[in-house]
């Protein structure tokens, strides 16, 4: 039996998260996304995944120590960012980085799990650091040095845009992370575990993760959800251009999804964030843009929101470019990607699947001179 996209496909076992697309549940380690979301920090959950326990007090204090002192750029990526970053875009930029630093890995043939949860804490710090450097250099502005007492969410948002972030922007970005941590064998998890399961090094597979992530059909969806509500411009044009978009039978990103049959339960969390930033910032309009779309998708198309299509408004109101937006996605999903690693690692098989050949059947060979 041929499943096209490996669809409905067992690949492995995985103690870190279950989807029930009919239900429209998220479950992290035994946690719900719902509870998860509004009571824990990233931290907390990049812990989970790796655990598959909360952090105590004690824990989570170490941990996020561990992380501060990762967030600071070496020599080589700095240079490289400061005579790179006008000349590529976010996710080829991000991409080449995290391969260019683990020319300063001294451990990097060390697959051991001590050794690769050091590389997989030192990536989840450094990531940040690398897109907020990247988007302030590209800007001709000077690089923002960290503030890890303000937290991985706050610190990121700090670093990005030269001030300290509100209370409220902290709280609903560090929510956004942790709804977009891990979901599963998507395609960049996938992608991350193959190329670790070659025993090749932590750098390597999280570059083959942020690449199959760089596509539009797996990580830049909220990036085109913006582009849609900046090229709509006011509430008032929207339903002339969605009757345009459906005559034309065009895709409207951000809707639908390839495993959940109801809402996204993500993407309920994301409206209320949204709307509560959206209006702290002055951007209300976006919201309520995004609102309406919801109403008219949903009625004409039976389509519910993803969760990229509430993420757009809100990334926006935050402060972060447009193009940014997959980069963000990457931050996230690092604690993820790390954990399956480590997963895959610790009870490895290469990962060979076969493909149904449907090609010529055996034939003749044919000389030069008679083809």
């Amino acid at each position: 039996m041929i499943s096209n996209g490996l669809e409905g496909v067992y690949a492995a076992e995985s103690k870190l998260s279950f989807i029930d697309g009919k239900k429209g549940q998220l479950v992290y380690a035994g946690y719900d996304i719902k509870s998860l979301a509004l009571k824990t920090s990233f931290e907390e959950v990049c812990y989970l995944l790796w655990n598959q326990e909360l952090p105590n007090e004690s824990q989570l204090k170490s941990f996020t120590q561990s992380l501060a002192a990762n967030y600071k750029l070496t020599p080589r990526l700095k240079d490289f960012i400061a005579k790179n970053a006008a000349d590529a875009t976010p996710m080829e930029f991000l991409r080449t980085a995290i391969s260019l630093d683990s020319f300063d890995d001294t451990q990097k043939v060390d697959n051991s799990l001590e050794i690769n949860r050091d590389k997989a804490l030192r990536l989840i710090a450094l990531i940040p650091t690398i897109a907020a450097a990247y988007s302030r250099v590209r800007q001709g502005l000077d690089i923002v040095e960290s503030k890890s007492e303000l937290g991985h969410a706050g610190n990121f948002l700090y670093m990005l845009n030269g001030m300290e972030p509100t209370a409220e922007a902290t709280h609903a970005f560090d929510c956004a992370l942790v709804l977009h941590a891990d979901h599963g064998f998507n395609a960049s998890t996938f992608a991350a575990r193959v190329t670790i399961a070659t025993l090749s090094d932590m750098h390597s597979a999280v570059t083959s993760a942020v690449g199959t992530l760089k596509g539009p059909l797996h990580g830049g969806a909220n990036t085109q959800v913006m582009q849609l509500l900046t090229k709509i411009g006011e509430i008032d044009q929207i339903e002339a251009h969605l009757e345009e978009i459906f005559t034309n039978k065009e895709k409207i990103m951000g809707f639908g999804h390839r495993v959940y049959k109801t809402m996204d339960p993500r993407a309920s969390i994301l409206k209320n964030l949204s709307q509560s930033i959206c209006k702290q910032q002055g951007q209300e309009k976006f919201y309520i843009m995004s609102e309406k779309i919801h109403e008219i998708v949903s009625e004409r198309k039976g389509l519910n929101p993803n969760v990229d299509f509430y993420s757009a408004s809100l990334y926006h109101a935050l402060g972060i470019s447009h193009d940014m937006f997959t980069v963000i996605f990457s931050i996230s999903r690092m604690a993820g990607w790390s954990a399956h690693i480590l997963e895959q690692v610790k009870n490895n098989r290469l990962i060979r699947p076969r493909a149904h050949y449907s090609g010529h059947e055996l034939r003749d060979f044919i000389p030069m001179n008679q083809r």
